[in-house]
């Protein structure tokens, strides 16, 4: 009995903690259920306080960038507005000057139309007055004119005579005033050196005893040079020195170098001068091209033929009254440019013209005709401009004055020769007659080579041996001599030396 009612009493307490578990379970449920409710509730306040802020915070930008966009709007707005105000108002000023215009213009035409009237009227009454005055005095206008004129000459010929004189006075010394004052600029801002060319050179030796090698034995050595160089050598009792005496620059030039260099060598013997002096000759020609291209280059003058630049260098080696000619040219060529310059000429032209103007000297012992002809007939060959022939022709007035740049080379010529020292007229007369004496002797058939030595004491002939007998060579001394005293003008005597020579070379192999 007891267990059954221990076994409904369990079966009561199973089932009412079920109902109890399940009351509790439901209770729980509902409560959670609240607090999830509660929570939501909050999220979703809390979202739309958010959203609000969002949206709040969006509106206040959208306010301000529209704020922003909408300030440059109105200020160009107002910029606008401004502008068409000045605008209209200058638009009112200009009609306001034009209205003025018009009614000064209109003023202008009406004080034309009285000036042209009064004008008109003045005519016709000088007209009447003339016609009335020409009845009364029996002249035509032109008539009374010229008497008026005759009538105020005849009183007053000695004041106009006077005040022309005057005037012609004032001009001419301006003139002379202004072409002075040009000459004198020209020549201060050229203040070359002045240079004469003699007659010798000088070669220092190391020691006395080179003396006696230059001589060699019997004197062959020195008899060889002359021949090979053309020049005297003076041997005296100056110590380690030695003189080279020719007429000739580039004889003189030539040597020097060529006994500089068989000292510097040594071996000093007829063979080996000539052959240094040929060797001389090739280097002389190197440096003439160069003289040639420096002395362009200097004064600006582009453009020239090789060939011609090559004829220029040469004028180095050739002198005028003791004259550099190569520096001559320079120097004109300089004083051309500033007077050109200076009077507005093409300083171009009368630079060229002036570098060139004695070109013809450096070929006037080999061509006939004078040194300007030549010089006129080179550059024609060379293709040169015809403005410089023309510029460069006259400067010894052999030719008229064409061109404003053809008297700047001839005023030039005039500067540069004109230096005190620049020139000596005594010894280019020396040279040309030195010069002659050579030429002469060369006009001889079978004459190889002539050189005037001694100061044109002497006259050194050298012959072909094929072409002059030992017979022959005292006719041609004789006939020689006889020309020189017959065509040229000279001091003293001068002899004539013929020397004939004959050479065997053969080669043992």
């Amino acid at each position: 009995m007891s267990l059954k009612i221990i076994l409904i009493m369990l079966a009561l307490s199973g089932v009412g903690g079920v109902m109890l578990g399940y009351v509790l379970r439901v209770l729980i449920g509902l409560a959670q259920r609240g607090s999830i409710e509660l929570d939501i509730k909050q999220k979703l306040l809390q979202a739309k306080e958010q959203a609000a802020k969002i949206i709040a915070d969006a509106e206040f930008r959208g306010e301000v960038v529209e704020t922003e966009r909408l300030v440059p709007v109105e200020e160009r707005e107002e910029k606008v507005v401004a502008r068409e105000e000045r605008v209209a108002s200058r638009e009112e000023f200009l009609d306001s000057r034009q209205r003025d215009l018009d009614d000064k213009e209109n003023d202008v035409r009406t004080r034309e139309l009285e000036a042209m009237y009064a004008k008109e009227a003045a005519e016709n009454l000088s007209r009447e007055r003339s016609k009335e005055l020409s009845k009364v005095a029996h002249l035509s206008e032109d008539k009374a004119r010229e008497e008026l004129f005759s009538e105020i000459e005849r009183a007053h010929e000695e004041a106009i005579l006077t005040r022309i004189q005057k005037l012609e006075a004032h001009g001419r010394e301006r003139l002379e005033d202004k072409a002075r004052a040009i000459l004198t600029t020209t020549i201060h801002r050229l203040a070359s050196a002045v240079n004469a060319e003699t007659m010798s050179l000088s070669v220092a030796l190391p020691s006395e005893e080179v003396k006696g090698k230059i001589i060699g034995k019997e004197g062959r050595n020195i008899k060889a040079f002359e021949r090979a160089t053309g020049v005297d050598v003076i041997i005296d009792d100056s110590p380690e020195k030695i003189t080279l005496s020719s007429f000739d620059p580039l004889r003189r030039a030539i040597a020097k170098i060529a006994l500089e260099k068989l000292i510097a060598d040594g071996r000093i013997q007829p063979a080996k001068i000539e052959e240094a002096v040929e060797k001389t000759r090739a280097e002389v020609t190197e440096i003439i091209k160069q003289k040639g291209e420096a002395a362009a280059y200097e004064v600006g003058v582009i453009g020239l033929d090789p060939k011609l630049i090559a004829l220029l260098g040469r004028l180095h080696f050739r002198t005028s009254y003791g004259q550099n000619v190569l520096q001559h040219s320079i120097e004109m060529a300089h004083i051309a440019n500033m007077l050109a310059t200076e009077l507005g000429a093409d300083a171009t032209i009368a630079r060229t013209g002036a570098l060139l103007h004695d070109i013809g000297k450096a070929v006037d012992h080999e061509v006939q005709g004078t040194h300007v002809e030549i010089g006129r007939r080179i550059l024609e060959k060379f293709g040169v401009d015809k403005r410089i022939i023309l510029a460069m022709q006259s400067h010894h007035e052999e030719y008229p004055y064409e061109t404003p740049e053809a008297v700047i080379v001839q005023v030039a010529d005039t500067l540069s020769a004109s230096r005190p020292g620049a020139r000596r007229d005594t010894i280019d007369r020396y040279l040309e007659r030195l010069g002659d004496l050579e030429r002469l002797a060369a006009t001889f058939p079978g004459v190889e080579k002539v050189y005037a030595i001694a100061a044109g004491r002497e006259i050194r002939i050298f012959v072909n041996p094929g072409k002059v007998s030992d017979l022959a060579m005292h006719t041609l001394a004789r006939d020689i001599a006889k020309r020189i005293q017959e065509e040229l003008k000279y001091p003293g005597e001068i002899k004539v030396n013929i020397i004939r020579e004959n050479r065997v070379v053969e080669f043992a192999r």
